[in-house]
């Protein structure tokens, strides 16, 4: 620990940077059922839900020859670290579609704009070809599907996978992001299980 901060005020001061270790990680082990706090999975639901969401639909290319890109509807997506750029999304542990996108190693998160509910929707169904209809292009460093109208999208390498529940936190390293030109007014917002939209 004490090397480690030496390392780093030696780097702040402007001599070279050397490689930083990093902390060890806790011990982890699992809760027990005499530990668990008993919470009805409705109303955490219901509670949680007033925290309004930003939606996003986070894409990947196709990690097998002839096979359609994958994708999936996400609310849980933040921004995470500015040195490194990172950002970070949850996706369920049974999604089928994170294995596509894992196997894929890089991801497109595109921010929804108000009119793009329908795609959402779309893109929340399992199983189904979503992309069909859909306009995209490749963004610019993963080649993984840009989706027209999105009114931001961050280009991205998987970084690190660490799990979280009966989710999965996936960090990824941006490469690239933008804005579109042609973008909605405002983005699609998610509160208390219904679309929501910005009003001034």
């Amino acid at each position: 620990m004490a090397e480690a901060a030496v390392r780093y005020l030696r780097s702040v001061r402007g001599t070279a940077p050397e490689p930083v270790d990093a902390l060890p990680r806790p011990e982890l082990r699992c809760v027990g059922a005499d530990e668990r706090v008993p919470l009805d999975p409705r109303e955490f639901r219901r509670v949680l839900g007033n925290f309004a969401t930003g939606v996003a639909i986070v894409t990947a290319p196709a990690a097998t020859a002839g096979e359609p890109p994958a994708g999936f509807a996400c609310q849980s997506f933040s921004s995470l670290s500015l040195d490194p750029p990172l950002v970070a999304f949850m996706v369920g542990r049974t999604s089928t579609t994170w294995p596509r996108i894992a196997r894929a190693g890089v991801f497109c998160v595109n921010v929804l704009g108000s009119g793009q509910g329908e795609l959402c929707r779309a893109f929340a169904v399992s199983g189904a070809d979503k992309f069909a209809g859909v306009a995209y292009d490749a963004a610019p460093v993963s080649g993984s599907p840009r989706l027209s109208g999105a009114v931001a999208w961050i280009d991205c390498a998987i970084h690190a996978v660490h799990t979280g529940g009966d989710h999965l936190i996936v960090v990824g390293r941006v490469n690239g992001l933008g804005t579109a030109a042609d973008a909605p007014e405002g983005p699609l917002l998610f509160h208390r299980g219904r679309f929501a939209r910005l009003s001034d």
